[in-house]
């Protein structure tokens, strides 16, 4: 395994290296099972493998990381988050192909995900021009995501994987996300996992 990084020992303490080496092994069995899915359903098209993909990397996330010290979780919009002291662990599937990590952005700018990194994400490296505005777009935040502690901070898990390559690239960090953006900012990301092409890192 890797050696953990300075950020990694910061934000997560003693169980740094035990999520640095599961995270990466549970994204895989994601796509392990999705893959299966897909084969099994036998359609054309790609839909049983990305809807089991987005399904699994919660649920095996949520069953590898439990036996870690301090790990709980939380359901929200019927998915397993994952929470250890004060992160919260979001995967997100952000490309097909191996590509950098910098190049992340979401399917939509609003939902869950969205609300989740706007909430508990990084403060903005650039405070918002309009405060008012601001003000307007939390009070529609996700009713799952109001639930959560203020304090809570979120890591994403950001990998790119395929149906035929599986896991290409896995990164965490924290990003913050613009109202009515869909383009990750990010303020610190990391590699869990080696880029399957150099070149494209």
């Amino acid at each position: 395994m890797a050696s953990i990084s300075p950020w990694a020992k910061e934000t997560f303490g003693a169980v740094a290296g035990p999520l640095a080496e599961t995270i990466p092994a549970c994204l895989a069995e994601a796509h392990a099972r999705a893959r299966h899915a897909h084969e099994q359903v036998r359609t054309r098209t790609q839909e049983a493998y990305g809807h089991g993909l987005h399904a699994a990397q919660y649920e095996t996330l949520a069953a590898g990381l439990t036996p870690i010290e301090g790990a709980t979780s939380r359901r929200l919009q019927g998915r397993t988050v994952t929470i250890l002291g004060s992160n919260a662990i979001l995967p997100i599937r952000y490309a097909k192909r191996d590509t950098p990590v910098t190049e992340a952005r979401l399917r939509k700018a609003y939902g869950l995900r969205a609300d989740l990194i706007r909430r508990h994400g990084p403060k903005p490296m650039q405070p918002a021009l309009d405060l008012d505005l601001a003000e307007l777009a939390e009070e529609h935040v996700h009713p799952d995501v109001a639930l959560l502690p203020p304090e809570l901070r979120l890591i994403i898990v950001a990998y790119a994987c395929s149906m035929e390559q599986g896991v290409m690239r896995v990164e965490w960090g924290s990003a913050e996300l613009l109202h009515g953006d869909r383009h990750l900012i990010w303020h610190h990301h990391e590699p869990l996992l080696p880029p399957a092409n150099p070149r494209a890192a």
